[in-house]
Order: C-alpha cells, then structure tokens, then sequence
C-alpha cells in the first residue's frame, strides 16, 4: 500500500513538473509577444496587436472547449471515436471566423491582412485540441506537457521570430500561421495516432460544443476589458490598458497546470480534488496580487517598457482580475467534468452586464476601466462558487463514478510515457 501510494505521488509530481513547466514555456512565449511588441511597434500597432491576440484567444477557445470535451470523455470511457467531433469542430470554427474577423476589423480599426493571417493561424489551433485532449484525458502527462510546447512554439514562437525580424504586425503573423500548420503535425504524430474500442461510446458533439461555450464565455468575459479599452480609450491610454492586461493574463494562466492535472479525476467525480484545486490556485493568486503591490512600476516595466513604469499603481487591479478568473476557470471546468446544465450562463451574464456598465456608466479612463473589471470579476466567481461547489448528493456521485469505472475498466493511474 505504502509503496503504490509513493508511486502515485512521484507520478503526479513528476506529471506536475513537466505540465509547469510547458504552461511557464506557452505563457511565457504568450506575454513575449506583446512584451517584444511593445519595443518594436508603436503604441496603436501595440494595441492593435494586443487586440488580434486577445480575438485570436476568443477564437482559438474551440481548441480548448474541444480539448476539455475529449479529455473528459476519454477519462471516463478510454479510447473513443472523436473524429466526427473534430471535424466539426473545426468547420463550425471556420465559418464562424469567416464572419466575425471582418466585422471585428471594421469596428476595431483591425490590418485587413493582419486579421486574414490571425484566422489562418486559430484553425491549427483549434484542430490541436483533439490530439491534446486524448493525451490529457488519457493522463499521458509527459507528452501532453511536450504537445503544450509544441503547440505554443508555433503558435506564438512564430511571431516572435516575426517581430524581433523586423517583420512589422503583418509580416509576425504570416510566420505565426506557417509554423502553427507545422506544429499540429508535429502534435498528430507525438499523440501516436491511436485507434479506439469499438465497445466504446462516440464523444457527443454536443458536449464538444458544452465545453466551447464554457471556455469562449470565460475567455470573452476576461478579455472584455481590453477589447473595450481598444474602443473607448485614447491611443496611448489603450497601450497602457494593453500592457496592464499582460499582468492579468498572468494571474490568469500561471496556475493552469492545477486544472490540467485535475480535470480527468474531477470527471470520475472525486470532489476533494476540487477543493485541493481551489485552494492551490488561490494561494497562488494571493502571491501573485501581493508582489504586484510591492513592485508594481517593476511589473509595468518587465511588460512594456519604460514608457509604461508610472502605470504601475494600477498594477493591483490587473493581478486581481487574473487571480480571480483563474478560480472561475478551475470551477468551470470542474461543472463541464460534472456535465452541469448551462455552464457558461452565470458568463455570459457577467460580460453582458460589464458590457453595459462600461457603454453607459463607467468613465472612460485606465483606473476606472481596470476597477470595473475588477467587480466584475469578483462577482463572477462569487456566483460559480456557489453554483459548482454545493456537495452533489449521493445518488449522483454515485453514478458518476460507476461510469467512470464501466467505461474505463477502473483505469485510474497516471500514464508518463
């Protein structure tokens, strides 16, 4: 017992490890590429380049929403058909972007050929989502943390190679959209390509689209404020909001490996993981907030430069909104796992009130932008709390459970190859 109980435990240390440092390797890339962007563009590139990124992350959520969908159902029934889900997947995405990137052009003063390059680059994207999902859900840690590198290596690597050439907003992301087609084939043949159980259920695509909505809510509703920033502030009041957003992307991703490891035992229904989840993410956070009180200018600095230091102040605000969606993004994922009803309603709700609140009430200014992001934020969470964290009674767990043991034939371990 002592002995399989210390394997265990080295396993997910070890999965730990490797998951940390390819999220430290993928944000850190995410935040050199406005960092970088910062030093080589002007301040409306700046923002117009903080802009594309934030509507390539609201894009690229089918990724994710596939990702968690494939994970979770591969957690609870082992090897299955995804295919038709996949593809789906990504025709829905495509047509979608097909419209909405020229409509985000015109009202966001958006490069036409900037924006054609960005849906280019979000379709790779999204279609890694598949192969990233079976190698999570199968807990295949290692090479999943090894795709998560991949991936980021193409998808912002790219545009860093781009801008520190030279290569202006248009010429970053044209390399940005050929090594992200290089890197999803890479990720097909790390996966290993395997094949599934006949006996085995096909993934519904509408828990692909369960776990899309979730994901695009959480990311549309924390990437509100920058994209509202682009449209109300001045030029250099948006690159200041642009570069503040780095910090709270920060808060927002630095802890992801907590959901990535505890998203296939959250869909065999084990409730202390969730607790564990929280508590560790909140520790973080509070770090996180702490530090940006203590060395603010420091922070401002690191992200966009001298130019940016006397922004500092605001620093708090920004941490604090990441530190605070990275717990609504851990209890979101928790009520997806569970196969809740309408999860993303409570974020939708929360953007759209954001929405109107900035349009009619709040001023237009860096401080009170940042702050009204802040409540918005805090009540969020407050509400899915409430939502995902009430005990599920015993009849329930109790069949979460016998169907996580039926499909995965009790399959339970960590798998580090």
């Amino acid at each position: 017992m002592g002995s399989n109980w210390r394997g265990r435990a080295t396993g997910v240390g070890t999965a730990g490890v490797a998951v940390t440092v390819a999220g430290v390797f993928v944000n850190g890339l995410a935040y050199v590429v406005p960092v970088l962007g910062a030093r080589h563009l002007p301040p409306a590139e700046l923002s117009a380049l903080a802009t594309l990124l934030a509507l390539g992350a609201i894009g690229g959520v089918a990724s994710t929403g596939l990702q968690i969908a494939v994970a979770v159902h591969r957690a609870r029934h082992g090897q299955a058909d995804t295919n038709r889900p996949t593809l789906l997947t990504v025709l829905v995405t495509a047509m979608l972007l097909a419209v909405m990137l020229p409509v985000a052009a015109l009202q966001l003063r958006l490069p036409g050929a900037a924006v054609a390059l960005l849906g280019l680059l979000t379709m790779a994207v999204v279609a890694a989502g598949r192969w990233l999902g079976e190698l999570q859900g199968d807990q295949r840690f290692l090479r999943l943390a090894a795709g998560m590198a991949l991936l980021a290596a193409g998808r912002y690597g790219g545009v860093v190679a781009g801008l520190a050439l030279g290569g202006g907003l248009t010429g970053s992301l044209f390399v940005g959209a050929v090594t992200s087609g290089l890197a999803l084939a890479l990720l097909v043949r790390l996966s290993g390509g395997a094949g599934f159980a006949a006996t085995a259920p096909t993934l519904a695509t509408r828990a692909v689209l369960t776990a899309g909505a979730a994901t695009l809510a959480m990311l549309v509703v924390s990437y509100a404020d920058l994209l509202l920033a682009r449209r109300f502030l001045p030029p250099d009041a948006a690159g200041t909001y642009a570069v503040g957003t780095v910090l709270t992307k920060g808060a927002l991703w630095a802890p992801q490996v907590v959901t990535v490891i505890a998203l296939p035992r959250l869909a065999r229904g084990d409730r202390r993981t969730l607790v564990a989840a929280l508590s560790l993410v909140a520790a973080a956070g509070a770090a996180l907030v702490l530090a940006s009180m203590l060395a603010g200018g420091l922070a401002f600095r690191l992200a966009g430069g001298p130019y940016y230091t006397a922004a500092g102040r605001y620093a708090p605000l920004f941490a604090a909104t990441g530190a605070l969606y990275a717990l609504v993004f851990v209890l979101i994922n928790a009520r997806v796992a569970a196969s809740a009803r309408w999860p993303s309603a409570p974020l939708w709700i929360s953007t759209a009130a954001f929405v109107i609140a900035v349009v009619c009430w709040v001023p237009h200014t860096v401080p009170a932008l940042a702050t009204a992001a802040l409540v918005t934020a805090a009540v969020t969470a407050m509400v899915t709390g409430m939502l995902a964290l009430p005990a599920k009674t015993a009849t329930d767990s109790k069949t979460v459970l016998t169907t996580a043991t039926a499909g995965t034939g009790g399959r339970g371990t960590l798998r580090d190859e």
